[in-house]
């Protein structure tokens, strides 16, 4: 048998941005094999997944290296890809991780799912060894989903691929560059006022609505606060960020998208609180670095966030709960927040939330998964 101590793996990835982008970059910093990336910026995603399998085919022609497995992203069009380098990894293991899928991903209001890149990520998953889902809620909605999407067949539903994929999918949490952050002091104890941190994408399915009408909420009581409004801004503003500006400009202490990470991780050390209004997500990156810099999360008591954060801080009992079900219920988590009423937990149970996803302990279950499909496909081949 060929033993492989170092192996060359090929992470193709059409979509390199936000949590893809750290993804890729987490597993080359901290894996003990050669990552070799084959990826394109974020613009124009639709053309990514639908047509840019040529490019990413293309780029491919000029690795040289034997390869030993495919780390696909769930925005690739394997079959297209592994068509247009045929015979080249008819034997390679491969791998996709699903950051996303196209069945349950939230639209915009008024814009239809396109069934065109639900197939795509259909046949893409058939076509995969082995699927990697960001969180337990992943797998379970996408799964939930499937027949629902079989149902638009004409013919055979092909219903019995249902179970082809569960049993090639497993829950694999991405790994988080958590140790970063232990390079910059906590400086929240010199806030004036307390310091409510959103630092998601500023996009509808993070539904801001939601967070800026609790914040007028507080504010309609005189209740005194900060806010650092950082996450992603380089898609189309919702218009709730332009009107907090109007309505909050003094207490603002910051507005904008941070390109530098000392800043961004200086900003989570000043946060005292971080919400989460989220209709939809998969795996917030984001929520969980501030919570590891100490900011009191208040989260949605759904997607993701009960299997991530431990079932004795969802009610803790001295200190303020972390989980909310509505709106009127994350108002007075709030409310009580900035009055003192609750106490916010300590930095101490904050990381204990997550230091287990750093990507220095994450990074041995990625490798293990990686020997064991290389060893099991080197001896397939014997």
């Amino acid at each position: 048998m060929r033993i492989i101590e170092v192996m060359n793996i090929l992470a193709v990835e059409p979509f390199n941005s936000g949590s893809h982008k750290a993804f890729l970059e987490g597993l080359r910093k901290h894996s003990r094999h050669e990552i070799i990336p084959i990826k394109l910026n974020y613009k124009g995603w639709k053309w990514r997944m639908h047509g840019d399998s040529v490019t990413l085919a293309e780029l491919t022609s000029h690795v040289e290296e034997e390869i030993d497995l495919l780390l696909i992203s769930s925005m690739t069009n394997l079959p297209a890809f592994l068509s247009l380098t045929n015979p080249r990894f008819a034997h390679t293991p491969k791998v996709m991780y699903m950051h996303e899928n196209q069945l349950t991903q939230p639209l915009p209001e008024g814009e239809e799912r396109d069934l065109t890149y639900c197939y795509i990520n259909y046949l893409s998953m058939l076509v995969a060894d082995r699927l990697l889902f960001s969180s337990q809620f992943h797998l379970d909605d996408f799964m939930n989903a499937l027949p629902g999407f079989l149902e638009n067949y004409p013919d055979d539903k092909h219903l019995r691929t249902i179970e082809q994929i569960r049993n090639k999918s497993i829950v694999m949490y991405p790994g988080l560059d958590l140790k970063y952050f232990d390079r910059h002091p906590d400086t929240r104890k010199e806030n004036e006022r307390p310091v409510i941190v959103w630092n998601q994408r500023w996009q509808f399915d993070r539904n801001p609505a939601m967070f800026f009408r609790v914040l007028n909420r507080l504010n309609d009581i005189d209740l005194e606060f900060d806010l650092i409004l950082a996450g992603d801004s380089k898609h189309t503003k919702p218009e709730e960020f332009e009107k907090a500006w109007r309505r909050f400009g003094d207490q603002i202490t910051h507005f904008g998208y941070v390109e530098d990470a000392e800043k961004y991780s200086k900003l989570l050390h000043s946060g005292d609180i971080v919400v989460s209004t989220a209709t939809y997500e998969f795996f917030c990156v984001a929520l969980m670095e501030a919570i590891y810099c100490g900011c009191h999360p208040l989260v949605p008591k759904r997607l993701h966030y009960p299997e991530l954060i431990p079932k004795p801080l969802h009610q803790p009992l001295l200190h303020a709960p972390v989980l909310y079900e509505n709106e009127d219920q994350l108002f007075l988590h709030m409310k009580n927040l900035l009055t003192g009423q609750t106490k916010p937990l300590p930095k101490a149970s904050l990381q204990n939330i997550n230091k287990h996803l750093d990507w220095t302990r994450k990074i041995r279950e990625y490798d293990a998964l990686f020997d064991d499909l290389v060893k099991v496909e080197v001896e397939a081949s014997f």
